[in-house]
């Protein structure tokens, strides 16, 4: 059994989830619900958790800052927040889990199994999460977590040349000549990565415009990567392309 802590300033949403993980995850045993992060971080403490269920934003001291308190963190951390749409982008950049409010079941499930298998929280991680959130939407990291099956790969968005589907698993090629591969889907990358200067140009491939050396035409159109990978671009994301350059 996996032992879990709720930590949530309202009383309903610990109820709830205590109720849905009871129902619906029954390999985790809640061994505390806590209302007040002070309790909470005393409850960690006390009976060293596998997972943690952690609101954000709670009175006194709220989610980063009992984290901060927790010396060494392991645990997998899971944020239940009603965060909007930019700060679920936040929470991928960072690769930490995250449900919204209200909980789904099937979403539940789903953490709650990645967490068995998944590692602990990293500090880069949450040093990530907790600078987008605090600077808004305008902040963008220039950094992005990159889950894979022993941790958590830290990369400079500059250093990916492109990015390749493998079907629920995703290539990332870097300048220097290495490869990566995520545990996430191309699409999932392409949620993350449509703000900054990345492209989908093919539903294999999702580019980064920086790295492009030039566009043949024809057919077979292609894109010619700096490191001279030719990159097949899509009839339907030409346009797409053109848009970007204006010389297409």
């Amino acid at each position: 059994m996996l032992k879990a802590i709720i930590i949530d300033d309202e009383p309903d949403n610990v109820k709830l989830l205590a109720l849905q993980l009871k129902l619906y995850c029954p390999t985790v045993a809640v061994v505390a619900a806590c209302t007040k992060s002070r309790e909470g971080l005393v409850k960690i403490r006390e009976l060293q958790p596998d997972i943690l269920f952690l609101d954000i934003e709670m009175p006194v001291m709220n989610g980063f800052e009992l984290l901060e308190e927790v010396s060494d963190i392991r645990f997998h951390v899971i944020f239940v927040t009603a965060y909007d749409k930019f700060a679920v982008k936040a929470f991928k950049y960072s690769a930490l889990d995250y449900l919204l409010k209200p909980v789904d079941a099937n979403e539940l499930s789903i953490a709650v199994a990645k967490a068995g298998d998944g590692p602990a929280a990293d500090e880069r991680q949450l040093s990530m999460l907790k600078k987008q959130l605090h600077a808004g939407p305008k902040y963008l990291q220039d950094k992005i977590a990159l889950p894979y099956q022993n941790g958590v790969a830290f990369t400079d968005l500059d250093n990916i040349i492109y990015c390749e589907a493998s079907d629920n698993y995703t290539l990332f090629q870097l300048k220097d000549g290495s490869q990566h591969i995520a545990a996430k889907t191309l699409k999932s990358i392409q949620e993350i990565l449509e703000e900054r200067n990345f492209l989908r140009v093919h539903r294999q491939y999702l580019v980064n415009l920086e790295h492009i050396v030039k566009y043949v035409k024809g057919e077979s159109a292609h894109l010619v990567m700096v490191n001279q990978k030719n990159i097949p671009v899509s009839r339907s994301q030409k346009d797409k392309l053109a848009e970007r350059f204006g010389w297409l």
